[in-house]
């Protein structure tokens, strides 16, 4: 008896099971009802049960009592023409330190703005967007902080110099663990004497692309994002087949709560994108992207739009399409950096 009653006071504390997650102007009283969002208060309900729902699949946020010390290292320092390129580590959660590059440019006027920068799959990691020449059209951090931003470019579990097992620390994911090292980038950002905190933005391509949304999702510190080659909406992931997104690298519960389907997944990128409003984002979708369909791309930008309207704030929604495979041309990278040079520079 009472195991059936805690299973269902459990079940009362889920949040609601959205099955159209392409019109968001809507969202669920606690009796059920469906109710339209006509304010920005109704929408911040919606939002709310798109960050539990998203944590359904994921695993919880970590609490506070996880944050213990930045205890920053510099353990190398390299000087180029424009910045120093510093290897550093930091504590993220005890008994676990993070390696990243810390990029500081060389002329600052005053506080400058910063951009976390995540990679996308490589097997060096954070090396990939600092050193020029390892990957074409990959080096962002490089070319931030050539322009002037403070480049943060940690590395993701299981990559670069970063060989953890996110499950042994007692998470149900590697996205969850990712999602708190990125915050804790963003504790390290504000607290350094170079940056001004109150100009975060982050960037990303591929793996780096769906991370630089997460990481926005769960910490409003950042003001702005970029997201290359980073989503689709899930029906139109691999025609509906979401087992890329099941192994122990992102979300092991998609397969084993959620059975790899769509339609029984309780969040998707419609929302995730939606629930970014009214922070600017740009996204770049190549039309010919073999990982994340052009056309589910744009699925999640229009669902996405009518709730920036809301916000009054629809320009701040961009996207690109350039015609080539999964990249992040040059093309496309500069008109990424316009958009965190608008929101992040003083105007």
């Amino acid at each position: 008896m009472f195991l059936l009653l805690s299973m269902m006071l459990m079940a009362q504390d889920l949040p609601p099971f959205y099955e159209d997650k392409a019109h968001l102007l809507s969202y669920q009283a606690p009796a059920g009802e469906s109710h339209a969002v006509r304010t920005r208060e109704d929408w911040a309900l919606r939002r709310r049960h798109i960050l539990e729902n998203f944590q359904q699949v994921a695993g919880p946020m970590p609490g506070e009592d996880r944050r213990v010390p930045l205890d920053l290292r510099v353990e190398e320092e390299t000087a180029t023409p424009k910045y120093l390129r510093r290897r550093i580590s930091f504590a993220v959660e005890a008994g676990d330190r993070l390696p990243a590059w810390l990029l500081l440019p060389l002329k600052r006027a005053d506080k400058a703005p910063a951009v976390l920068c995540l990679h996308p799959t490589h097997p060096r990691g954070k090396d990939v967007v600092v050193i020029p020449g390892l990957e074409a059209n990959r080096d962002y951090a490089h070319e931030l902080a050539e322009r002037g931003f403070v480049a943060l470019a940690p590395d993701y579990p299981g990559f670069g110099d970063y060989k953890i097992d996110a499950y042994a620390m007692g998470y149900a994911s590697a996205t969850m663990k990712g999602i708190w090292n990125h915050r804790r980038c963003v504790d390290l950002l504000q607290s350094l004497p170079e940056v001004d905190p109150e100009r975060i933005g982050c960037i990303g391509h591929s793996l780096g692309g769906h991370n630089t949304l997460f990481a926005g999702l769960f910490d409003e510190r950042i003001k702005a994002m970029v997201s290359s080659c980073g989503f689709c909406s899930f029906p139109t992931y691999y025609q509906g087949n979401l087992t890329g997104w099941t192994h122990k690298g992102y979300m092991p519960r998609i397969d084993t709560t959620y059975h790899k389907d769509p339609k029984k997944m309780p969040f998707d990128f419609t929302e995730v994108l939606a629930a970014l409003a009214p922070r600017p984002l740009f996204v770049n979708a190549p039309l010919h992207d073999d990982n994340f369909d052009a056309g589910g791309v744009r699925d999640c930008l229009q669902a996405a739009q009518p709730v920036y309207a809301l916000f009054n704030a629809a320009e701040r929604l961009t996207a690109l399409h350039p015609d080539c495979g999964h990249d992040f041309p040059p093309e496309a990278r500069n008109a990424a950096y316009a958009v965190l040079d608008a929101a992040l520079r003083p105007q």
